[in-house]
């Protein structure tokens, strides 16, 4: 049975030593009307592909050193896909046992991944019936997972400090030591992790930083209109680790709305990132007129777009969600 020094070990070795310090680039290509300086932190880089890599692999750690999780604990997630494959591709190195909670929303590619690592998936079919969304109804699920293992750890990503603390400790600071001065920082909502760390460390630095939260249409997080049928942005509860006040504004972005700056980024910049990832590009568009000259604005990729072929890269898809005119609109966006 491996010790917990091992186990520390483990998790500065090997693939897991290559989590964060992922690259910061500018975008010249994405907007070259502008005279804003764009930067993209290329979250796709972690080794799980994802943002998620950095609070998996910290809440495990913690998890670890506080003793809470053993050689024989089974680790239980809900999650939309990301956040799965961090903790499945951790829990391999580690020998753990991880079950995955998981909804119909959830692509099938990711769900390939997770059980390529080895991982168990557990599906809720049905939406929480008071409030019609998924995700009450899969902690729900967890949280019964949990009571019938015995030892068992539920990370609790919507909920857990050391998510945030992830993104305080690394992710900012890998850009600010970079660029120093940011003038925007565009940032995808969830759990709100990132957006809650990010938040953090540049009050506690007094950086004069506006922070920008981008939501999904139909998302609780911000209230904002409309649905979504992508992961990855907005949830169906507003996570205990939002606050008010954590952004100095938000955005409001629809499923085309993601599509379109997911192909944007990819035709312009030969960059392919996940769905979130179109709904900031199109959130700093509304933004840019704002900006004054020589501005430094910060966008968080949060993950890989290879996850999303069947999605926001697939005519077919784009054609049955929203017609043709859509379509044309897309081919019209270069």
């Amino acid at each position: 049975m491996a010790s917990t020094n091992r186990w520390e070990l483990s998790l500065d070795e090997g693939v897991l030593g290559l989590v964060g310090n992922t690259p910061l680039i500018r975008l010249q290509r994405l907007y070259p009307e502008t005279s804003v300086n764009v930067y993209a932190k290329l979250e796709m880089f972690n080794p799980g592909g994802s943002a998620k890599d950095r609070p998996a692999l910290r809440m495990i750690r913690e998890a670890i050193a506080a003793g809470t999780v053993r050689p024989s604990t089974t680790i239980v997630e809900s999650s939309s896909g990301n956040m799965a494959i961090s903790l499945a591709m951790i829990c391999g190195i580690l020998g753990l046992r991880f079950i995955c909670v998981v909804d119909p929303r959830t692509a099938e590619t990711n769900l390939r991944i997770i059980r390529t690592y080895g991982a168990e998936i557990n599906y809720v079919t049905e939406p929480d019936p008071v409030t019609g969304e998924f995700l009450p109804a899969r902690i729900a699920r967890v949280k019964e997972l949990v009571g019938q293992i015995g030892d068992a750890f539920w990370p609790n990503q919507y909920a857990n400090p050391f998510n945030a603390a992830a993104h305080r400790d690394t992710t900012l600071p890998e850009i600010a030591q970079k660029l120093g001065r940011i003038d925007m920082l565009l940032v995808g909502v969830s759990s709100c992790g990132s957006l809650r760390g990010c938040s953090d460390y540049i009050r506690n630095q007094g950086m004069r930083t506006a922070v920008i939260g981008v939501d999904a249409g139909g998302s609780v997080i911000f209230g904002g209109p409309g649905s979504r049928k992508l992961p990855g942005l907005g949830a169906g509860i507003v996570p205990p680790l939002f606050a008010p006040g954590l952004a100095d504004g938000h955005e409001t972005v629809s499923d085309l709305d993601c599509a379109m700056g997911c192909r944007r980024l990819l035709r312009r910049e030969s960059i392919m990132a996940g769905g979130s990832a179109g709904g900031v590009v199109a959130a700093l568009e509304r933004r840019l007129p704002e900006l004054p000259d020589g501005a430094n604005v910060v966008l968080i990729l949060a993950d890989r777009g290879e996850r999303y072929l069947d999605t926001v890269y697939s005519d077919e898809w784009i054609r049955s969600g929203f017609g043709e005119e859509a379509l044309a609109r897309l081919a019209a966006d270069v």
